[in-house]
């Protein structure tokens, strides 16, 4: 499974770049890129939309800043488009995600301004406890490759599995040392997880589909991740160069301002945290 959508990103990918000349001719996207243009932003729905939305209704005008904000549901097209110039910036991703994505695919996307944290947790719509999974019981997990090793982790750490030594967030299936319940594990794209639960045990899902799933980390989660120490931030990015962008620029001090961190605060009640 792990091949198979590694080769899909990767064609994409490739497909995605090879149109840059007439995507960025047809007028769609960024188009222009002086100071008082709008900056067209790729995110996903939820949370990364809705704080870009709540920005853009309540702040950007009075910074002087025109902001379009353009959904993805996925987690490869964003870069792409952001790569290619159809888009100014993204908000959608992890530090881990991004050096992953770049290695895998030559871009050369770059981190602008850490903005929150969506704590991964493991959901079930059978069982109440991690310690009710029965001997045998299905997993979901993610299946790109830092999303997975994060959800391993997670489990590790709340005692479901045991790692190899050293292995941290880079964790697969293979390097599990310790599966008391024999656990199996069904490897899926991440949009995927929350529509998995009707199939699986119990299911390890990022945080913004679980939101958009109408499941709270906070509340709902069997197990979660801890904020305190977490490199799982979410920030506004780039493509290389394009960093001192006035337009850039003022939307990342507008999306580290006291405004937006009480709207993650107020809106998302644990589900989401600051992470600034």
């Amino acid at each position: 499974m792990r091949n198979t959508v590694k080769t899909t990103a990767a064609a994409l990918a490739a497909g995605a770049l090879a149109l840059t000349l007439s995507a960025c001719g047809s007028g769609s996207g960024s188009g222009k890129n002086g100071a008082n243009d709008p900056l067209v932003v790729a995110a996903s729905p939820t949370p990364h939309a809705d704080i870009l939305n709540f920005v853009k209704d309540n702040l950007a005008k009075k910074a002087g800043l025109t902001l379009e904000v353009k959904e993805f549901t996925d987690y490869i097209q964003p870069n792409v488009v952001t790569q290619n110039g159809d888009v100014g910036a993204n908000f959608f991703q992890h530090r881990p995600y991004l050096d992953d994505f770049n290695k895998e695919h030559k871009t050369t996307i770059v981190p602008v301004a850490d903005v929150h944290l969506e704590p991964l947790g493991l959901y079930s719509k059978k069982v109440k406890s991690a310690k009710d999974l029965k001997s045998g019981a299905t997993v979901g997990l993610p299946n790109d490759a830092t999303n997975e090793g994060r959800a391993l982790k997670l489990l590790a750490d709340n005692g479901v599995i045991e790692l190899k030594a050293g292995v941290g967030q880079n964790g697969t299936p293979k390097d599990i040392t310790a599966n008391p319940g024999k656990l199996k594990f069904k490897e899926l794209e991440a949009a995927q997880l929350p529509r998995s639960l009707d199939d699986t045990d119990a299911s390890v899902i990022n945080g913004n589909y679980a939101l958009e799933a109408d499941l709270n980390p906070a509340e709902d989660a069997l197990v979660v991740e801890k904020a305190k120490g977490n490199p799982y931030a979410n920030f506004l990015a780039v493509k290389k160069g394009n960093e001192n962008d006035p337009r850039v620029k003022k939307l990342a001090r507008l999306l580290q301002s006291p405004e937006v961190k009480k709207y993650i605060v107020d809106k998302f009640k644990g589900a989401v945290i600051p992470a600034f």
